[in-house]
């Protein structure tokens, strides 16, 4: 049976601009994941973005977009996240896009498949940071004023943690987990062996495990049990 967004303890992200066998897609869609989410910064085309949500739609795993840009938006997923990127320093991703796909297709969008994401960029060289001319010098009090803002302020329904391709730092994990009241917690970010992901787990609502897939299948499949048995202290109920 599908998950609810807010039942997801562990998520993998599959970028549809890479390859993945049949046999490696089953294998992630059957391992016990919560989710899938589908997305990614570049090359991501609503052609490839349709024949990997075609393939995941053979097994029961909730399906999510993670939409970067308004071509690749296609129908048939459980949820679309829209991410707001807090620290950019250009309008066009905090809300830009977002207008922009509202007067295009908010007419036939059914808004409760529709989860904003406060999405906070903290990997100066990766490419969402370098597409969405993120500012990421940041301590861990201004990560914590974005966690503040989109939770008290925005009222969003997630906080996103994106360290994509680097491991992040717990500490600052759990002093986010610290200050949110309904917001959910999401943490991606270099997660490459099963006790990274249950040290994350500790303090985020939602681990999300996605660049290992490619380099290491089957240390990115352990990063499932690590997650739902690891010790959380999550704010969530």
């Amino acid at each position: 049976m599908m998950k609810s967004y807010h039942e997801w303890r562990h998520v993998f992200k599959l970028d549809p601009a890479k390859a993945l066998s049949d046999e490696d897609l089953e294998a992630v869609c059957e391992s016990g994941t919560d989710a899938v989410i589908i997305g990614g910064s570049t090359d991501v085309t609503d052609e490839n973005t349709l024949e990997m949500l075609m393939r995941v739609r053979r097994y029961s795993v909730a399906a999510a977009l993670e939409v970067s840009t308004i071509s690749s938006v296609v129908p048939g997923f459980d949820y679309y996240l829209i991410p707001s990127v807090l620290n950019t320093r250009q309008v066009t991703f905090l809300n830009g896009l977002h207008h922009r796909a509202l007067k295009q297709f908010g007419h036939m969008m059914h808004m409760e498949e529709v989860l904003s994401e406060g999405y906070c960029v903290l990997n100066p060289d990766s490419s969402v940071a370098q597409v969405s001319d993120a500012d990421t010098d940041l301590d861990e009090e201004d990560i914590v004023a974005y966690a503040r803002m989109t939770d008290q302020l925005f009222h969003m329904p997630i906080f996103y943690m994106e360290y994509s391709g680097v491991y992040g730092d717990p500490k600052t994990v759990s002093a986010v987990n610290d200050v949110l009241g309904k917001s959910q917690l999401f943490y991606g970010g270099g997660i490459e062996r099963p006790e990274q992901a249950a040290e994350m787990a500790a303090y985020a609502d939602t681990v999300v495990v996605g660049n290992v897939i490619y380099d290491n299948l089957k240390q990115a499949l352990a990063t499932v049990k690590a997650v739902k048995e690891a010790n959380g202290q999550t704010h969530q109920a």
